[in-house]
């Protein structure tokens, strides 16, 4: 799906379950992980993460751009449009919108490469970058650390 089609699509979704047009723009975001999409508030545009155009995220997507649009409209009808306010909540629920963007794998997740475990009280430590155990302590019991294992790349 390009630009030209998210936007008539946007548009279509805006009439059909809002009753009012979007008269502002979409963009695709490519560098979103995290979140399905972004209304911005200053502008108006409203940006979709790059990940959900694909033809097997359809349904996700028409969520992800309801949920957008209930942002846009209570914003510019002045009234409640964070996640916490009751009208969000009310319409949001009426228009079929999810609350969340599904999780489709794309957060990073970060593997640990080094576990150390305190002498004292057994506390695991994982940590990505080695440390110093000479100069750091638990810090449950203060007791001395000690490097369990070193797992690979």
């Amino acid at each position: 799906m390009n630009q030209e089609e998210l936007q008539r699509l946007t548009e279509q979704i805006s009439r059909d379950y809002f009753k009012r047009p979007f008269l502002h723009e979409v963009k695709i975001n490519r560098r979103m992980t995290t979140t399905g999409g972004r209304y911005h508030l200053d502008d108006h545009h409203i940006e979709i993460n790059a990940h959900f155009l694909e033809e097997k995220y359809y349904q996700d997507l028409i969520s992800i751009i309801k949920h957008e649009l209930t942002h846009y409209h209570l914003h510019l009808l002045d009234r409640g449009f964070r996640h916490k306010d009751y009208d969000f909540k009310i319409l949001l629920k009426r228009v079929g919108g999810s609350r969340y963007a599904p999780d489709i794998g794309l957060k990073r997740r970060k593997k640990y490469r080094y576990l150390y475990v305190c002498e004292s009280c057994r506390l695991k430590y994982f940590r990505i970058r080695r440390i110093n155990i000479q100069r750091y302590r638990c810090g449950k019991c203060k007791g001395r650390l000690h490097l369990e294992q070193s797992f690979q790349k």
